[in-house]
């Protein structure tokens, strides 16, 4: 699967959520300025919702449900109710996957942002989480090329952990192992036939954030 290409699933949850979205505005008869002045969405989100081109995520789905006065079901069908093996079915998050970044924006602002991985919400640890889409074997075998890592966005992260790090002037976002010798920082790869990237003045590094699991599309 290509950088940021949505599996078949995740594409039809958002040409449902395109197609209720306009059934609910032809049927009541309002407009996407209304459902942004009421529920305060961007006009180029809800554009984006309306379109097909993007999927809500889980606050912008309750305040489309909040608005047209119906249960989320009838924005996002993962919210039906369904009964499998007596247990309800888990509420959903979308985490952001991060693409190329634009120097100087924040990390997850939505220029940046490539797609949404959806898991289940109550899984989830705290912070403020975006996914890396894992380019090439610097990693390997402990992160495979294309795997999809979970980032909780920190300022820091102890020795020997993997981080996602700003390299190449704040524009690319790599996956590395932070190794300190005193005043020295070194971004290790896992696979030894890549090179350590040395910090310096010359050669700056910034951590966005600790990784904290792993995932990967068959």
């Amino acid at each position: 699967m290509a950088r940021g290409e949505l599996t078949p699933y995740e594409l039809k949850i958002r040409e449902d959520i395109s197609r209720n979205i306009n059934e609910l505005i032809s049927t009541r008869n309002v407009t996407q300025v209304d459902i942004h002045n009421h529920t305060g969405i961007p006009r180029s989100t809800l554009t984006g919702y309306v379109k097909g081109t993007s999927t809500p995520n889980a606050g912008n789905i309750q305040k489309l449900a909040d608005f047209f006065n119906v249960p989320k079901s009838a924005i996002d069908p993962r919210y039906e109710s369904k009964i499998v093996n007596m247990m309800q079915v888990k509420e959903m998050a979308s985490v952001p996957i991060i693409g190329d970044i634009a120097c100087g924006d924040p990390i997850t602002a939505e220029e940046n942002i490539q797609g949404y991985r959806e898991e289940v919400a109550d899984t989830l640890p705290t912070g403020n989480l975006f996914y890396l889409h894992c380019k090439g074997n610097s990693m390997a075998p402990t992160i495979p090329n294309g795997a999809y890592v979970l980032i909780r966005q920190q300022p820091d992260v102890e020795d020997g952990e993997i981080a996602a790090v700003l390299v190449n002037g704040d524009t690319e976002a790599t996956l590395k192992r932070v190794k300190r010798q005193g005043s020295l920082v070194m971004l290790m790869p896992d696979n030894q036939s890549y090179d350590p990237y040395v910090v310096t003045p010359d050669n700056p590094a910034r951590i966005l954030g600790k990784a904290l699991k792993m995932s990967a599309d068959l």
